[in-house]
């Protein structure tokens, strides 16, 4: 808060919009020659991009960034890739919506960026091409073509392919230490693993004026094959060879639709339908202390979705929106646990889950004055979900969502903003049926009985816009949470058929497991360097603080929630060198960690800090050459977990302790891109 006040007073004198959108033209962005929409979005003061999340259904999965005030249709494509296909010769501003503005859809966010294409942009296209090299020979190319264009009579296309590697910086060579009960080595390995894989993407979309309004239509198809390998030699106490192999194939398509039709100058209709399929194989083979397990998982998910919204402008100042969207979805999935040559037996492995949910939505944003936004929204949602197969159950749930919404600029270049609501979390199919965890965790296995994790939350965010372009923004949020989703045990019974007795096993499952709490403290920076020496750069970052806290199931003592970094921080220096047509930047990915408690181990992973020094030089305007140096301190991946002898309330002490400490090492990339029309 010091901070920010600091700022303010260094301000003063500065003037920014108290209205809840900057503008920022395609001029703005000309010192940096970005290619396309993406580009200009990451580099707008004030806004950190997220893509969103994969969830089922379409409302509240979108990430922060509209484009012509619409979210994009479609839920596989990454909205970093949409915005990437976006050339940006045809942007004609990124407006940052701060607090909402009425007949904006805020997507339930508190800032969002809205990209807005310039009409008669013509034909454009790209061709680009990249290598990447790694500190161990690898080589992993990547190539994509695309092309976007319109014509005077209002009519839009865009076709994109794309081929791309991908590499698991986690796996590397390291060495490997198993620890005993007072800590005294029993075991000495080295460790030698890698991981990669190559994807495709085809994409391609058409809009167009019809019947009084304009319809799009829009399909892609994904392709991914991954594997991992990885050798672990033995050297201590005696010589041996562990191995794991793993195996992904993926497989994805998906086709949506959007018709807009305004009615009179202030109502507008949109009507969206969206179908996707995905495909997904999984098989991995252990072989460890004499021991050979494989692990073989086919998943298959369909979702059909239909939604409609209408937008009613009531008077300058008053927006009103409502809707509904309906979905079904429907997972299929066949799992299988062959140990030592014998089949095992595993809870929740093969089912089919099938849900049915409905929601419905009324919004309304009020602009009292220039200096007030008020939103009010409330969402009431039913869903029937039903699993059949090993584990047949059904249920319906209904939950109602408010949210409040305020925003309140005193003066020039501050505002305040505050939010209510009630969040009802999603259940994850994934975590409905089993899934390998390989080496000493073992299987989780699937729970279809889960409840959606709740919470209502407050949250109040300060920020402060000084110097022209910088901007400083602090954001407190607490969250009180119901039915917490987390990790718990499961007994489960079977026949052994060699002795003809019934087996008691005990595997770890997502359960919940309670009330808790949740903490953020979020502070950004977009700081312009020219008053320290460096015209044209800026510094860009972000660092976020968590504090979480629920009962541990298994020992009933406080804990935090599995899988939350307590800190993570990102940061981000640029400079743009026009008259040498050259960028420069270094981006550094912070250093986090994450904890995942099961009933009898405690896992813990780590990774260092990734710096990423960078240049980029325009050739011609319509050629560059990009070259980046990752991992350039050569940071290492760390993980560490604690295996207990059974539940550990029992047994307090870990029986063994296995690290795992992965030093991967640099990278070297080189990327070539050449647009051309405009």
């Amino acid at each position: 808060m010091l901070l920010i006040h600091i700022l303010a007073q260094a301000a003063a004198a500065v003037a920014a919009p108290t209205e809840g959108v900057v503008s920022y033209p395609a001029a703005f962005f000309a010192d940096q020659q970005p290619a396309n929409a993406w580009e200009m979005v990451q580099r707008a003061p004030g806004f950190r991009p997220d893509v969103g999340q994969a969830v089922r259904g379409f409302e509240g999965g979108g990430g922060n960034i509209l484009v012509d005030g619409q979210r994009p249709v479609s839920k596989t494509d990454a909205l970093d890739e949409i915005l990437k296909r976006i050339p940006a010769g045809q942007v004609e501003r990124v407006d940052i919506v701060r607090g909402g503005a009425p007949g904006i859809d805020m997507q339930g966010r508190s800032v969002i960026a809205n990209v807005i294409r310039r009409p008669g942009a013509g034909f454009q296209g790209l061709l680009a091409g990249s290598n990447m090299h790694t500190y161990d020979g690898r080589d992993l190319p990547g190539l994509r073509a695309e092309m976007a264009g319109q014509d005077l009579g209002g009519r839009k296309w865009e076709a994109a392919a794309r081929y791309s590697s991908s590499l698991d910086d986690g796996l590397s060579e390291g060495p490997g230490t198993w620890l005993g009960p007072t800590g005294e080595v029993i075991r000495r390995s080295n460790l030698d693993g890698d991981g990669d894989g190559a994807q495709y993407a085809i994409t391609g979309a058409i809009e167009q004026p019809i019947l009084g309004g304009r319809a799009r239509i829009n399909l892609r198809t994904f392709g991914d094959k991954f594997k991992v390998d990885e050798d672990e030699t033995v050297t201590f106490p005696s010589a041996g060879l562990d191995t794991r192999d793993e195996l992904y194939r993926t497989l994805e398509d998906e086709l949506g639709g959007r018709f807009e039709r305004g009615f009179g100058a202030r109502t507008n209709l949109e009507v969206l339908g969206l179908l996707q399929t995905r495909d997904r194989e999984t098989t991995t083979w252990l072989a460890r202390s004499g021991s050979a397990s494989v692990f073989a998982l086919d998943r298959e998910t369909r979702e059909i979705i239909g939604r409609a919204l209408l937008k009613h402008q009531a008077s300058p100042a008053l927006a009103l929106e409502a809707g509904g969207e309906g979905a079904f979805n429907r997972l299929d999935s066949l799992t299988s646990l062959m140990a030592d040559g014998r089949v095992q037996a595993l809870p929740a492995a093969n089912v089919r889950v099938e849900e049915a949910r409905g929601q419905a939505f009324g919004r309304a944003t009020w602009r009292p004055d220039p200096a007030w936004t008020l939103e009010g929204a409330l969402r009431f949602e039913a869903s029937d979900i039903a699993s059949s197969g090993d584990v047949i159950l059904s249920k319906t749930l209904y939950f109602a969502k408010p949210r409040l919404a305020a925003s309140w600029a005193p003066r020039a270049g501050s505002q305040l903003r505050l939010r209510v609501e009630r969040e009802v979390g999603q259940l994850k199919f994934d975590d409905f049926v089993a899934v390998a965890n390989p080496g000493a965790v073992g299987v989780t296995v699937g729970n279809p009985d889960l409840e959606p994790e709740q919470a209502w939350v407050g949250e109040a965010a300060l920020e402060q816009r000084f110097w022209g372009n910088g901007v400083a923004i602090l954001t407190l949020r607490h969250s009180r949470l119901t039915d917490a989703i987390d990790r718990g045990p499961v007994r489960a019974e079977h026949l052994d058929p060699a002795t003809g007795q019934q087996v008691v096993e005990v595997f770890d499952r997502p359960t919940n497991i309670g009330a808790g709490t949740s903490d953020h403290a979020i502070f950004e920076l977009s700081l312009p360097l020219g008053r320290f020496g460096l015209k044209g750069g800026q510094l860009k970052g972000d660092v976020t603080w968590r504090r979480t806290r629920v009962t541990d199931p298994t020992t009933g003592e406080r804990r935090e929630i599995s899988g939350v970094r307590p800190i993570a921080w990102n940061a981000a220096l640029t400079q743009d060198l026009p008259a040498w047509n050259t960028s420069w930047g270094v981006d550094v990915f912070g250093a986090w960690r994450e904890r995942y408690y099961r009933y009898n181990s405690i896992d813990t992973v780590k990774l260092k800090t990734y710096p990423r020094p960078w240049v980029e030089w325009r050739v011609r305007p319509d050629l560059a050459i990009r070259a980046e140096l990752g991992n350039i301190t050569s940071r290492g991946f760390r993980r560490t977990t604690q295996i207990y002898a059974g539940p550990r309330d029992l047994h307090p002490t870990p029986a063994r302790t296995e690290d795992r400490d992965y030093q991967f090492g640099r990278t070297y990339v080189l990327r070539v891109r050449k647009s051309f029309g405009g």
